[in-house]
């Protein structure tokens, strides 16, 4: 027998209602015997009626503070497996909320899911009353000829409360979606705080991706284009100096080949030490520097007072932004020098740099600034530029050190 697909759709609703109601009612319940034996010993104790009250008093007051929490996460995991409804991180939620919910407003909700269960019970016995019947003694039915009229009443009440079961609990599951979330959930403020945690730490896990994922492509550059361009440039050497027969024109064809060979390398030899060099990571940041101011076109004055490493993020960022201003001031700045200050102040990390050039850096420009200010973003670092005309033009960076 197939099952038309709106009537199961129904009775899946009906069944995670029940189901949801059911798990809810020693739940909400369970707080009103301990209040009430809270009272107990604490009248006894007050009156002097007891002598083990006093003792035994820890015991339920214990249970009440534990009740008051615990419960709150075992709605958490109802509300978020039979609802789909995902509550606020409930250990940060306003105590007072959840003493409220679990000692005031459960009781009343275990009392409306108590009914509606007790009604589905009831109209269920009652719509199957003629069954019930059958299994009386046949004297019984003898001696009350008119029991199948009441029966007859019986039954219908019974169907009639099968059928407001489902609006029942549908619209009772529907009230506690509603409380529920209003009540168990953290204030403003401790919802921006976690908000900017979570904000925080999935910046730190972006930046650690992209750092990973440049490593990834230097490694590959530096193992597989790399290589293919030296194998190329060994063969066309070779070729060089083995073909001493050949005509003028393949002779420069293959010196010209050769020439833009080794050309590339280079470029690529500094593409991959701009995008993560190896000495970074085995080293640090105090030893990768000095590479970048031998490579500059222009003469650098480097110090660097770093007595502890960064965080690897952090100096990533911190020899990029070294990388890129050197490039910006040999290419836009016509500066006949350069200094570079590296220096670890506490938890910071201040990176200073400084040229003799005609000044007016602007990021609107394409200059690469505006690179660098994101860059040191992605970090919680500060960007402060000095560039007036004429110059000279001080760039400086502070960066955090631990992410």
């Amino acid at each position: 027998m197939t099952i038309p697909p709106r009537l199961r759709r129904t009775l899946t609703r009906l069944r995670r209602d029940l189901l949801f109601i059911a798990t809810g009612v020693p739940l909400h319940l369970l707080t009103a015997p301990l209040f009430l034996w809270t009272v107990t010993l604490i009248v006894k104790t007050v009156a002097g009626t007891s002598s083990s009250a006093p003792a035994v008093l820890p015991i339920p007051l214990a249970l009440v503070a534990v009740a008051g929490f615990g419960l709150t996460e075992a709605h958490r995991w109802r509300y978020r497996e039979l609802c789909g409804v995902e509550l606020s991180r409930l250990r940060r939620a306003v105590p007072g909320r959840q003493f409220a919910y679990n000692w005031l407003v459960a009781p009343c909700l275990g009392v409306l899911e108590l009914l509606v269960l007790v009604l589905l019970l009831a109209g269920t016995a009652a719509s199957t009353v003629y069954a019930w019947i059958m299994l009386v003694s046949v004297d019984w039915r003898s001696t009350h000829q008119g029991y199948t009229t009441q029966a007859a009443y019986v039954m219908a009440a019974g169907l009639l409360a099968l059928v407001a079961v489902p609006r029942l609990a549908g619209g009772l599951v529907r009230l506690e979606n509603r409380i529920a979330p209003a009540l168990l959930r953290d204030s403003r403020g401790e919802a921006l705080k976690r908000r900017v945690e979570d904000l925080t730490e999935s910046r730190a896990g972006a930046v650690d991706a992209a750092d990973a994922e440049r490593r990834r492509i230097e490694r590959d550059l530096h193992d597989g284009a790399q290589q293919r361009l030296v194998s190329l440039a060994l063969n066309l050497g070779i070729a060089k100096v083995t073909l001493k027969d050949l005509p003028p024109e393949v002779r420069q064809v293959i010196d010209d080949a050769h020439r833009e060979a080794k050309e590339s390398i280079e470029e690529l030899n500094n593409l991959v030490r701009g995008l993560h060099p190896a000495v970074l990571d085995e080293l640090g940041l105090d030893a990768a520097l000095p590479g970048l101011a031998a490579r500059a076109p222009l003469p650098v004055r480097l110090r660097a007072d770093l007595p502890e490493r960064a965080a690897p993020a952090v100096e990533a960022v911190a020899y990029f932004v070294v990388s890129e201003a050197l490039t910006n001031i040999a290419k836009h700045a016509r500066a006949t020098r350069a200094d570079v200050s590296v220096s670890r102040l506490g938890e910071i990390l201040r990176v200073v740099v400084a040229d003799d050039g005609v000044g007016g850096a602007d990021s609107s420009r394409g200059t690469g600034l505006t690179g660098l200010t994101q860059r040191v973003g992605s970090v919680d670092g500060t960007f402060r530029m000095s560039s007036p005309t004429g110059g000279p033009t001080v760039m400086t960076v502070e960066l955090p050190c631990a992410l």
